[in-house]
């Protein structure tokens, strides 16, 4: 089947919240705007968890039919190593079967994935202990000396193959965002500042390449500690530095819009921390993000499930229900990713979206 050809869009995007709204009876606001007009849902689809096996894909691709057809979610996010490529291949025969019985249109769907760590290919005929070798090094499209902690790289090359594989598992002609995969908490540590910020350059001129071909919408930095950090952790991160950077590289419309970290009840850094300079003034990662220009998703809301068998519950809500409505409710969040496959989750969660995002003060309540 040849690839989707398109990416999301304005005009598609708020085709979904319209449609999610008169059918579904949706609150408005459980969208939200992101970068050049996007309408985005305020919960993501994540793909992270589940083993690498053909009941897991079928359980990932009927998880992402009903989130895109329930009007509720218009966000997928995965990585190239998840599940070794399954889970872009996953939701890309979801969304590819989607679009091709006419119940949306690609341009609808905000599709986001993310290169870096190695990811052997489970369905090759390499056994994944030697897959990496054998395809990328000895192909000369990994140069031994470019890996970090023997899983992650981020080299021109190792990028752009991974990228092609990375469309090519989810059958698009274009993916909306491309993250690098946690390069400051792998590379940082490993080579050093200024090092790591070569070689981020670099990444982003390559990504600007891309965008200019029409292969990248977007670009940005899925991250774990590097930006919620204080600022005297040798792993902290900056993010006027990397905003600086970008526009180096890319001018004024340069694309990196996006960044992704944890948040959620037990790791609320992002907006109870001011560790993220701008102009000398020193703010929260929300607060910064907004500031700069960059827009934000977050990671972990069921802090790996524990939020949801033993979190709090608020105003008539199940625990892991508080937990996404917290996460979402965060002045500056696009909305949280959570992992769901077990129908009985997927419903439970799905049910956020029918609630309006909490205001200020009672999002508050819980952050104090």
């Amino acid at each position: 089947m040849p690839p989707l050809k398109g990416r999301a869009t304005s005009e598609g995007t708020a085709r979904f919240r319209d449609r999610a709204v008169k059918d579904r009876r949706l609150p408005v606001d459980h969208f939200r705007e992101g970068p050049e007009g996007l309408t985005l849902s305020s919960l993501g689809l994540g793909t992270y968890i589940g083993a690498p096996d053909s009941p897991t894909d079928l359980a990932v691709e009927q998880a992402a039919t009903i989130s895109l057809t329930s009007g509720r979610v218009n966000v997928l996010d995965t990585a190239i190593n998840y599940r070794y490529q399954r889970a872009e291949r996953s939701l890309g025969r979801a969304l590819a079967r989607l679009v091709e019985r006419g119940e949306l249109a690609r341009d609808e769907v905000f599709v986001a994935s993310k290169n870096g760590y190695f990811a052997p290919d489970s369905e090759s005929r390499i056994p994944p202990d030697r897959w990496v070798e054998e395809e990328l090094v000895r192909s000369g499209v990994l140069d031994p000396g470019d890996i970090v902690d023997g899983c992650h790289a981020m080299s021109r090359s190792y990028l752009t193959d991974q990228l092609e594989r990375t469309l090519r598992n989810l059958g698009l002609g274009t993916v909306d965002l491309i993250y690098l995969h946690n390069a400051a908490d792998a590379q940082i540590p490993a080579v050093g500042r200024e090092t790591f910020l070569a070689r981020l350059e670099e990444a982003f001129r390559l990504y600007e390449s891309l965008r200019s071909k029409g292969r990248v919408g977007s670009y940005g930095l899925a991250t774990w500690d590097c930006l919620r950090a204080r600022r005297t952790d040798p792993g902290f991160l900056a993010l006027e530095t990397v905003v600086r950077l970008a526009r180096k590289v890319g001018g004024d419309e340069h694309g990196f819009r996006f960044v992704q970290f944890p948040f959620n009840l037990a790791m609320p850094e992002a907006a109870a921390f001011s560790n993220q300079p701008v102009d000398g003034e020193p703010m929260p990662l929300f607060a910064a993000a907004r500031m700069l220009g960059v827009y934000c998703f977050t990671s972990v809301p069921l802090f790996q499930g524990q939020l949801a068998r033993s979190g709090p519950k608020r105003n008539g809500l199940s625990s892991a229900q508080t937990a996404l409505q917290f996460a979402r409710s965060a002045p500056g969040n696009l909305g949280p990713l959570v992992g769901q496959k077990r129908p009985e989750h997927l419903s439970e969660n799905l049910e956020v979206a029918a609630k309006a995002p909490w205001d200020a003060p009672t999002f508050r309540q819980l952050l104090s």
